[in-house]
């Protein structure tokens, strides 16, 4: 079914808890786990068909926020959400209190029952009206970005297009471009500072209601992250910063004379290349013919899924007035139909686009096969994984897109994976000391974000930017708002395709293989399990980054000879 043609529906509380009550009354009266089973793969088919309805109505307001019907229908799935997960909870409770519990674990798996217990954990019924002030605050959040309509250049744009100047070779250009995107968050920055503190409280609230001393292992646990601990990220943190940060600070001192500029500050860092940036031959549109070349001729599997996602206008990457801003991927499970969004804007992160939110749509692909949506996807840092490495997977291709520069994507692409891992767990310790220090002030969480990112980035330079230099720039990430200690699953994601990527160097066949088989497991064991059974290392043991980074610094200078030799 073409996405336009899928209906916008609002759940109805009321007949779900009806189903619920009907499958739970089925459940308890069982005979055998034959039986009993088959009342949980209709609850399997009733949950993928009220996700259908809560995504597709998501979809829809991520591409106009501006449309009123959609807006109304969005707040009330963000009002019933919780409400449905109270219900479904309870109809989850009974399948692991069953008679014929050790039997249904054989057959669907002992993790899917430590996912149910996780969800116990994390949910009561007592938080329901604070789940909702949650999504409310963060619908906010969301469209207070997305209301951004900024002139420059004779256009009207939003945070998106705009971003398009702040890497253009004039400095000036880049200057002036980041003057109006940072001046239109300042502008907005105490409503913003509310909005998060609301959030924070909000969600230290939930925590101390379910037991939890604050919100930290609360959110770790909303990630299904059951096999590793904050401690564990603490020092996965410490190998970034001594086994990268001095890397990318090389690399930027290498940037900053490339480009020929003394005293960089933030924005020349923006600018890979004097002459300007890598950018795509073409529209979107024929990018998105360039991309159907490409995965026609790297698989027979991505040839005819890229088709089936174009056939049924399963990507929205046009920006637009209205439109949130950023890129993801989503599934639609009814239909059995990934979702690509994104805001294209002219430069390299279009192609990112078509290689990195293609991977995730990918995986849910090869995944819809799993019955249990529980198990269909794997957990975010996981998912991350998939589409990072597709990342590099395309690297033959880059031809396509940018014809005689394919070299200096690579190396602008390589080099802002690895540059983007300090940034990455900055934004990871900063929400640790949120979460552990709830009542400092806006002010206060400002000042500590500029500690850290002097910590994890001393090479940035905020010089004319007063905002930036009291610490505003964490404002912008949309992770922190939305999905609390998300954001360091990318650079363990980054680290896992690094590997990926120091495996294609040597057997690219091998390591697609390796990767398909990545996919197909799905969500089906929790994240250190899911990688061990693909044989890549644990991202969490002392000295498994700097295995992946030295390489790679390796691969990075021999592309920087190659084009400066041409």
């Amino acid at each position: 079914m073409k996405f336009e043609d899928m209906p916008l529906v609002v759940p109805n509380v009321e007949k779900i808890k009806s189903k619920y009550e009907e499958l739970g009354h089925e459940l308890i009266n069982a005979k055998d786990a034959n039986e009993a089973l088959k009342v949980i793969f209709k609850a399997f088919k009733l949950n993928d068909e009220i996700s259908s309805n809560f995504t597709i109505i998501q979809i829809n307001f991520s591409i106009n926020t501006l449309d009123e019907s959609i807006k109304e229908k969005q707040e009330k799935c963000d009002e019933i959400s919780p409400l449905i997960q109270d219900i479904s909870n309870k109809f989850n409770d009974l399948v692991l209190n069953s008679k014929f519990r050790k039997e249904l674990e054989e057959k669907l798996g002992s993790y899917y029952f430590r996912l149910l217990e996780n969800e116990k954990r994390t949910f009561s019924p007592e938080i329901i009206d604070d789940l909702v002030t949650e999504n409310k605050l963060v619908n906010k959040y969301d469209s207070l970005i997305a209301s951004a309509e900024i002139e420059f250049d004779g256009k009207v744009c939003n945070l998106s297009q705009l971003a398009k100047y702040m890497t253009n070779p004039d400095r000036n250009i880049r200057l002036e471009a980041a003057k109006k995107y940072w001046g239109f968050l300042e502008s907005k920055d105490e409503e913003i500072g509310q909005i998060y503190d609301d959030l924070v409280k909000i969600r230290d609230k939930m925590a101390k209601k379910l037991g939890f001393s604050n919100f930290v292992e609360l959110g770790y646990l909303r990630l299904s992250r059951l096999d590793y601990n904050a401690e564990m990220v603490e020092g996965y943190r410490n190998q970034i910063l001594e086994s990268v940060v001095p890397e990318v600070s090389k690399l930027k001192k290498a940037q900053a004379k490339r480009l020929g500029i003394k005293n960089p500050i933030f924005i020349d860092f923006n600018l890979d290349f004097k002459e300007g940036n890598p950018t795509p031959r073409g529209n979107i549109n024929e990018l998105v013919e360039d991309a159907r070349k490409m995965y026609h001729e790297m698989s027979k599997e991505t040839g005819e899924f890229f088709d089936f996602m174009t056939e049924n206008h399963l990507m929205d990457l046009e920006a637009k007035k209205g439109k949130m801003s950023g890129g993801y991927m989503t599934y639609i499970p009814k239909y059995k139909s990934p979702f690509i969004f994104s805001n294209s804007n002219g430069t390299s992160a279009d192609v990112d686009t078509l290689t990195h939110e293609f991977g995730h749509a990918f995986q849910g692909y090869l995944g819809s096969k799993i019955k249990n949506p529980s198990l269909r996807m794997p957990t975010l840092e996981a998912c991350e994984i998939d589409s990072m490495s597709m990342e590099f997977f395309a690297y033959p291709w880059m031809n396509l897109f940018f014809k005689e520069d394919a070299d200096k994507y690579k190396f602008s692409h390589l080099s802002g994976a690895i540059s983007f891992l300090p940034y990455g767990v900055a934004i990871d310790e900063f929400q640790h000391f949120v979460y552990e220090n709830i009542n400092v002030t806006h002010k206060d969480r400002c000042a500590k974000w500029r500690e850290i990112d002097r910590k994890y980035r001393p090479y940035l330079d905020y010089t004319g930017f007063p905002y930036l230099e009291n610490g505003g720039f964490w404002v912008k990430q949309s992770h922190v708002f939305g999905s609390p200690f998300y954001y360091i699953d990318y650079t363990l994601a980054q680290v896992l395709a690094l590997q990926f990527k120091c495996e294609m160097d040597k057997n690219r066949e091998r390591a697609y293989k390796k990767y398909i088989k990545l996919l197909k497991l799905g969500g089906q064991y929790p994240f250190l399990e899911l990688i061990s059974k693909d044989h890549l290392r644990n991202p969490f043991i002392e000295g498994n980054v700097k295995k992946v980074i030295k390489p790679q610094m390796k691969y990075l200078k021999e592309l920087s000879n190659k084009i400066f030799t041409k």
